[in-house]
């Protein structure tokens, strides 16, 4: 096999026992890596219904084909597990230079079950994986266990995958941060490497496994190198730039999207931290874009380089979704989850939500610790991300996400819940990208904005098909460990698909690579319990707002849609995908 390792490791925290498996090519072929692999061990190798924290549940880190190779925007790979936050499919993508460091290092893929009984960290050194000690990270911060890591192993080129003390204390939406700054943020997969009591996974290698045709492979990757100014602009100011032109279209999430007009996102936009704060433009691996900006504050708030500076989720997220235009304290909160392992929309998420039951007086001054949690308070918003991070006052309710907290808090809490399946919504509005609805009520993982379609159009009848082909690019740069925001042409992934593993793969192998992936999580959903009503969205949604332009969207037109496109997958009304669809997919053994 070409640009593959064909090591798979396995590692069980609980005795200390590693193995490793080398699957033969049609497995690669079939499920190519990424989301691929993670579904068919989770579907494979765990009990239904067990505890998402507990010893059982599996937490995979796999890589995809591209990741690591001399192609720009190889740099990624992705995290799944049973997430803790949702109860059903987990998984999150990350960026930077863990994974192409993973696939040099010798495996394509890492495997964790079991708890070990103390703090544990790995340390994987060109094919050599040995279990280490990590009661001298344990209740680290993320950049100084980064730090400690390196001294002990001689510094160097070390990359880590690890948690800060979020992950530790097993907050539901914890992430997993790779060289301090790049984050698998959503679904919790932070928390359940903290319930595995494993801190870190450091990685060094110098072995990249041969591409088929290196010398085309380079020589389209230059392509990429000379052209992308003119394909992209995100080198510019990163993700971000059209936030004021958001606020006003809709599309730009206001005070736990109730919408309305919020004129202050003119002082938290990515343009003004590029004109004061910022130190340089960060990148991936291998990506000329560098769309990643680092940025210093000195006051009011000290905000240390090292941990990057918000994009624009974060912007949305804590700025004008928590009514706050005050961008030093939005550039410190997102400090403050990078130093502790938070994912930022959901930290975001779950205090805009708090701050509207506040308003609306389903929280009192007693329940928030003294907090006067209402929308554009920033000192409010940065004591909750740190009690958040600790678990502690009313950080510890909120610490399990909005769907949680919200049954707990009762009093019709539930509609001000902005979440589906539990997964608190990304900062992009479902009334305004309108298909980009339908495909959050449907995605395995809950409201997830990254493998969905963006185009600003209603839900009408029909459009189910145009939903599947503008998600499909998507969800397969997830699986091939690509990045979405460097942008290839179709014609071209598959080229360099070919220079990496030498085969020679049509568009609609791929599109059954991605079907099979969206498939298999489906069924690992229905088999954790999932219904029916797990499947919508929040209330708010099919209202308009009364200032804006944002319009609500008709509950008729979307059960329809969402049951066309349902059909369109090959599944029932339901959501149950057919024994015919298993057979076309070859995947009938996961619906015995």
């Amino acid at each position: 096999m070409h640009g593959y390792n064909q090591q798979i490791a396995r590692i069980d925290l609980t005795s200390g026992h590693i193995h490793t498996d080398s699957p033969d090519e049609d497995f690669y072929r079939q499920y190519l890596g990424g989301r691929g692999f993670i579904i068919h061990t989770l579907m494979k190798d765990m009990p239904a219904n067990m505890d998402p924290l507990g010893p059982e549940n599996r937490l995979v880190f796999a890589l995809g084909p591209l990741t690591g190779h001399f192609f720009v925007g190889s740099g990624r790979h992705s995290v799944g597990s049973k997430s803790p936050l949702t109860g059903a499919y987990g998984e999150s993508e990350a960026g930077g230079y863990w994974g192409a460091e993973l696939k040099r290092a010798g495996y394509d893929a890492l495997i964790f079950k079991g708890t070990a009984a103390k703090p544990v960290y790995l340390w994987i050194d060109n094919g050599k994986i040995e279990i280490c000690d990590a009661s001298f990270l344990w209740g680290l911060e993320v950049a100084e266990a980064h730090h400690r890591i390196l001294e002990r192993h001689g510094g160097g080129k070390i990359r880590t995958a690890l948690i800060g003390p979020a992950g530790e204390k097993k907050v539901n939406f914890a992430c997993i941060l790779h060289d301090i700054t790049h984050a698998a943020g959503r679904t919790g997969m932070g928390a359940v490497m903290g319930s595995k009591n494993l801190k870190a996974i450091a990685v060094k290698g110098d072995r990249l496994p041969a591409p088929f045709d290196r010398k085309q492979l380079v020589k389209l990757n230059k392509i990429m190198l000379k052209g992308y100014k003119e394909r992209t602009k995100l080198w510019q100011f990163g993700t971000g730039s059209m936030m004021e032109a958001g606020e006003k279209s809709g599309n730009l999430p206001i005070r736990n999207f109730k919408g309305g007009r919020f004129p202050g996102v003119a002082k938290i936009i990515p343009q003004i931290i590029c004109a004061n704060y910022l130190e340089k433009m960060g990148s991936c691996f291998g990506c000329p874009i560098r769309c990643k900006r680092v940025a210093r504050l000195e006051e009011p708030y000290t905000v240390d380089p090292i941990y990057g500076c918000p994009e624009y989720e974060t912007l949305g997220s804590f700025g004008s979704n928590c009514g706050i235009d005050d961008l030093p304290a939005v550039m410190k909160a997102n400090e403050l989850c990078n130093r502790n392992g938070l994912d930022t929309l959901s930290t975001g998420g779950v205090i805009a939500f708090a701050m509207e039951c506040f308003e609306k007086r389903l929280l009192t001054i007693q329940d928030t610790g003294g907090l006067e949690l209402s929308f554009g308070n920033a000192d409010a918003m940065l004591a909750l991300v740190e009690q958040i991070a600790t678990a502690t006052g009313l950080g510890a309710l909120l610490a399990k996400g909005t769907r949680y907290a919200a049954r707990k808090i009762g009093k019709g809490a539930e509609r001000y819940a902005m979440q589906v399946k539990g997964e608190e919504i990304p900062m992009h509005e479902p009334r305004f990208r309108q298909l980009l609805s339908v495909h959050y009520s449907i995605h395995a993982t809950g409201a997830d904005h990254g493998t969905g379609p963006h185009e600003p159009v209603p839900i009408q009848e029909g459009c189910e098909q145009e939903i599947l082909e503008k998600s499909f690019p998507s969800q397969l740069v997830n699986t091939l460990g690509l990045c979405k925001f460097v942008p290839w042409e179709k014609d071209e992934v598959r080229a360099a698909l070919k220079y990496v593993t030498g085969w020679q793969v049509s568009e609609e192998e791929l599109k059954k690579v991605v079907d099979r992936g969206v498939t298999l999580t489906q069924l690992f959903n229905l088999r954790e319990g999932l219904t029916p009503a797990d499947y919508k969205l929040p209330q708010r949604f099919s209202k308009s707002p009364a200032e804006g332009a944002l319009r609500g969207i008709d509950p008729v037109q979307f059960e329809i849609v969402q049951k066309a496109y349902y059909r369109l997958l090959g599944w029932d009304e339901n959501g149950v995908p057919t024994r015919q669809k298993l057979k076309d997919l070859d995947i009938m053994w996961a619906g015995t």
